[in-house]
């Protein structure tokens, strides 16, 4: 599809084989992708480096540290081990973005060729200036790579708020693949063919606002 023509694509049930998702980073807004995704029926993965964050997920359904004030399903279940996000249907990549490629080296012992993995942080990796799609060229290149970016704020969508985000990939195939996964009654999901462009656009917003703001 042309840029510019983006259109909402994804149900709120999957309409494919991707039931199964696993979510790196424990953060807030990892945790309020896991808890939407339980929403939408999906069994979800959520690894987190902290222990004290995977227990409390696990026996409290609560991320005080990092989400507080939101009451997670009690079918979210956490994991310190990512071998176990390798064998779920497809990945979100929710790590800070300075931690991406370590995670993403320890992450390509286990994961088969071809597994989708979807890009959710934003930023430029600051030791060589890379976007993180060019990152996980390098460190997962086994991956089917994609984009999930837009303007959300992770409490909003974890108590159900309207949001809508930009998935991004260069195969339309795997673009309605990955949205109808993903997308829910209130995450409406629009494709785009410009995966850099998505990832420029979640790197500098923050810049531009703060820009806007002087001026």
């Amino acid at each position: 599809m042309p840029i510019g023509t983006d259109r909402p694509i994804g149900t709120d049930r999957v309409t494919g084989l991707a039931n199964s998702i696993g979510i790196i980073g424990g953060g807030a807004w990892g945790t309020a992708l896991a808890q939407t995704l339980r929403q939408a029926g999906r069994e979800v993965v959520l690894w987190a480096r902290e222990v004290e964050v995977v227990n409390e997920i696990n026996d409290q359904h609560t991320n005080t540290a990092f989400l507080p004030g939101v009451t997670l399903d009690a079918g979210l279940r956490a994991t310190g081990y990512l071998a176990e996000l390798a064998v779920q249907d497809l990945v979100l990549m929710v790590a800070p973005a300075q931690h991406v490629r370590a995670v993403a080296n320890d992450l390509s012992r286990h994961l088969p060729a071809g597994k989708p993995v979807v890009i959710c942080a934003k930023g430029l990796e600051r030791a060589t200036s890379k976007l993180l799609g060019e990152v996980l060229d390098e460190a997962l290149p086994q991956a089917a790579q994609a984009v999930l970016s837009g303007p959300s704020f992770a409490a909003d969508v974890a108590r159900g708020l309207p949001a809508a985000l930009s998935l991004a990939t260069v195969d339309e195939k795997l673009g309605h693949f990955l949205a109808a996964a993903i997308g829910y009654r209130h995450l409406r999901i629009y494709w785009a063919s410009d995966p850099v462009g998505v990832q420029l656009g979640g790197a500098v917003k923050n810049v531009l606002a703060i820009a806007a703001g002087i001026v």
